[in-house]
């Protein structure tokens, strides 16, 4: 049986996971996945030695708190691997952690895919000389990463976005109101504060802030907020009780951020995997991330690189299409000022669903046959 070691860091890296191993499954059915996986990837077999959450950490600071027990579990891998080593290792996102994984299985001659480009188009462009020696072979999920990995000697694949594959081209908004059992005439925003504990921290409170600040222009507005985990929603409704209880309509499901975007007229989400899925869903957006001060302080001092946005349907789009409020711009005035001005514009909500659908036949690239196509050389001939 042929062993694949992966880890995915975060629950987007889970649903790409998942993707590849189905993908990877229907041509290779005897292949084993080992590593760290999140709950969709383990659904279809893949055994993970620590729990994903562990992983998923964002921020300069917030990385340093939890600095040991990642490193521990980084060496934990690593030796585990080079101890009995998988016949393929590929990492999904989280540069940081997989980047390191990757040098040392690739200096034992251990095949290393890494899937999804880290962002070095937008900052930190240094480490393309650390991938070159980590990095077998790269996947990227957007058109423009391929180049880059060309012309520095890298190979890669461009296999498109699983989710622009899955999500269909035209949304039902009022079919996912149904199920959702809200009025087709209700105003409703979808809230995506984030997947990550260390996100929620920064996020739930100015969230909930938003929303009541929304609910002041349009009383009957309704907030549907789902979330990629227990905790994250537990952070999410104590936040909601402390502030906003009885004082604004919030519903918090697992899971189903397809439809409470679906259903949303605008959606305010924190930057990341999470704003190209409202793109893909149609629905116009407002983007904001915040981390701690001394975070915020040592990124704007080492320079954000060589792009002035960061959320991804603006960085596709090569402009701003969507407004990004980010630190000190994001309060909850600020935030429900920007979601209400979509709200209003119909004109404007038209003109970037044109923006959207562009992006979304961009990535539209039968993703799973592309990864079996860039991934069956490897796996020919020691999958038995």
């Amino acid at each position: 049986m042929t062993r694949v070691g992966i880890i995915a860091g975060e629950a987007s890296g889970d649903l790409l996971g998942a993707h590849l191993i189905a993908a990877l499954q229907a041509r290779f059915p005897s292949l084993e996945f080992v590593g760290i996986a999140g709950p969709r990837m383990q659904a279809l077999g893949a055994k993970s030695l620590f729990p994903m959450e562990r992983l998923a950490v964002r921020g300069y600071v917030e990385v340093l708190k939890h600095y040991r027990a990642i490193r521990a579990i980084q060496r934990s891998i690593i030796t585990e691997f080079q101890t009995n080593p998988p016949d393929i290792f590929i990492g999904i996102d989280a540069p940081d952690f997989n980047l390191g994984v990757e040098a040392a299985l690739k200096a034992q001659d251990v095949t290393a895919i890494h899937y999804v480009s880290p962002s070095i188009w937008a900052w930190r462009g240094e480490r393309i000389h650390r991938i070159k020696q980590s990095v077998s072979h790269m996947l990227t999920i957007f058109p423009f990463e391929e180049k880059i990995y060309r012309d520095a000697g890298i190979p890669v694949s461009y296999v498109g976005h699983t989710l622009a594959d899955e999500i269909p081209i035209e949304i039902d908004r009022s079919a996912a109101r149904r199920a959702l059992n809200i009025d087709a005439d209700v105003p409703v925003f979808a809230l995506l504060p984030g997947s990550r504990v260390s996100e929620l921290e920064f996020h739930a409170e100015l969230f909930v802030g938003a929303a009541l600040e929304i609910a002041k222009s349009l009383p009957l507005a309704h907030f549907v907020a789902p979330f990629a985990t227990m905790e994250t929603q537990r952070q999410f409704e104590t936040a909601v009780s402390n502030t906003a209880a009885g004082k604004v309509n919030i519903i918090c499901m697992q899971g189903a951020s397809q439809s409470a975007l679906a259903a949303a007229d605008v959606a305010l989400i924190k930057s990341g995997t999470s704003t190209l899925e409202a793109a893909l869903m149609k629905c116009p957006m407002v983007v904001t991330y915040r981390v701690s001060a001394i975070s915020a302080w040592l990124m704007r001092r080492k320079g954000r690189g060589y792009l002035p946005y960061i959320g991804l349907p603006n960085i596709l789009a090569g402009e701003f299409i969507v407004p990004e409020l980010l630190q000190e711009d994001a309060t909850p005035e600020n935030l429900a000022q920007a979601i209400l001005n979509w709200y209003r514009e119909e004109r404007l909500r038209a003109k970037l669903q044109a923006r959207y659908l562009a992006i979304h036949q961009s990535l539209r690239q039968n993703s799973g046959e592309r990864i079996r196509e860039a991934l069956a050389p490897y796996l020919l001939g020691i999958d038995k």
